[in-house]
Order: C-alpha cells, then structure tokens, then sequence
C-alpha cells in the first residue's frame, strides 16, 4: 500500500505543468567539482522534504565554502529522477571531492546525521 501511495505521488509529480518547471532554478554542475557535495532530492509538496528545508539552510551556512550542499526539487527537474536512480523522495546522495559516490540516504535525515555524514568524509564545520 504505502509503495502504491508512493507511486501515486510520483506520477502526480511527473504531471506537473511546464509553466512551473520554465520557472524553477537552474541547477549548478553536480556533484561540485573538487567539493564534497551533499545533493537532496525531493519535491516541495513532500512533508520530510518541507521538515529538511530549514535544515538544509542551515547545514549549507555552516558548511559555506567547505562543502556543496544542494537540494533539487523534482516536480521542476523530473530527469534528475532518473539521473540520480532516486526511488523514494527525500533521497541525499553524497559525493567525495572526486565526485563519487559514497553514501547515500532515504529518507528525513537529521542536522545530526547530515554533520556527522560530512565529518565522515573530512569536512569539519
């Protein structure tokens, strides 16, 4: 059932009108080269994505020059789904200053987990 309410949410995402998409940011080149990058994938109408918001801020002002933190909306950029091999939303992927892959998350991730994730991969705040 809750892979069926998933599913249902998903292509009401893909549905999404091109006026809103023409109007969403552009995304920068991810990962970020020579930067330990922290990308969330998620959608706007998602309640653990609206919960990460805040965090997500605050987590990129600590970490300002000393890691990417990036998050991308899927209703506007609906190919980076598919980029990304996201299955559920939020999903964080993590990428190492040589842009590979080294961890991936999920789910609401916490401040905590996120700080302790980057600490893991060398960066201190």
């Amino acid at each position: 059932m809750r892979y069926l309410i998933f599913a249902l949410f998903f292509i009401g995402m893909l549905i999404t009108s091109g006026v809103a998409q023409a109007q969403a940011e552009k995304i920068p080149a991810i990962p970020v080269k020579g930067m330990v990058t922290m990308v969330d994938l998620g959608a706007g109408s998602c309640i653990p994505c609206k919960m990460m918001e805040p965090i997500l801020k605050k987590v990129e002002e600590r970490y300002k020059d000393k890691a990417a933190i990036v998050f991308i909306d899927l209703r506007y950029h609906r190919d980076q789904a598919a980029r990304f091999k996201v299955r559920a939303i939020p999903t964080q992927v993590f990428f190492d200053r040589e842009g590979k892959e080294v961890y991936r998350h999920v789910g609401f991730m916490s401040e905590d987990a996120i700080v302790e994730q980057l600490g893991k991969m060398g960066v201190q705040g």
